[in-house]
């Protein structure tokens, strides 16, 4: 899966709906955040000019806003979360079967999370602790952090920068840490510099365009 303009699809969509006014059930907003409480099923909630928090044991169909954050609670479950301006969180056990995607934003991951399809951004600190992406986690500008026996099913691709809409001039080299018990299947590739770490107990794929710096320990060696 590429970076691509279409990532903003659902947000047009979303925005488009929400302009027709704010949905009876509250789930639906231009500018404010969405709260969904426990016990409460929409079909989606979304918003322009707000954040998006599900409450621990909610459900909803898809997340998404365009400048704020998203926010699923222990044991929560979406079938996707996407923002521009914003990051995405799961907490313990939360649970997303599709995409997570963010253009401008950090995503985490707690333990017990699991996102059955891709983990994407463009600039935001993506970290993967205790959790399970079934797909590829992809960034251009962010780094990532996968510790504490994450899995990682179908790569990673940080891809290279470009003189488009998706690239903002930062000049620096994202750092990649794959910690101890971590588990990283598929390729690793990487179409950029980068400073990649991979303790000597995890487990990764066939890596290309990086060469690795392994460690021991808990933790890589400092920059």
């Amino acid at each position: 899966m590429k970076l691509r303009l279409l990532l903003l699809l659902p947000l047009l969509v979303s925005t488009t709906a929400c302009v027709a006014g704010d949905d009876s059930n509250g789930t639906s907003k231009i500018n404010g955040s969405v709260h969904v409480e426990a016990g409460q099923a929409p079909s989606d909630a979304s918003s322009v000019n707000g954040s998006i928090e599900v409450a621990a044991n909610a459900r909803v169909e898809d997340a998404s806003t365009v400048n704020g954050s998203i926010s699923l609670g222990d044991h929560a479950a979406a079938k996707s979360a996407d923002t521009v301006n914003g990051g995405v969180s799961l907490d313990d056990g939360a649970q997303v079967s599709g995409n997570i995607e963010s253009v401008n934003g950090a995503l985490k991951l707690s333990p017990g999370a699991a996102v059955g399809g891709h983990a994407t951004n463009v600039n935001g600190h993506i970290t993967i602790d205790g959790a399970h992406v079934g797909g590829q986690v992809e960034t251009v500008d962010g780094d990532i952090d996968i510790t504490g026996n994450a899995r990682v099913d179908g790569g990673l691709l940080v891809h290279k920068p470009d003189s488009g809409w998706f690239h903002f001039g930062i000049d620096r080299d994202p750092v990649v840490t794959i910690g101890p018990g971590a588990t990283v299947n598929g390729t690793l590739k990487f179409e950029r510099p980068v400073k990649l770490y991979v303790s000597d107990r995890a487990t990764v794929g066939q890596i290309v365009g990086a060469t690795p710096v392994k460690f021991s320990g808990d933790q890589p060696p400092a920059n």
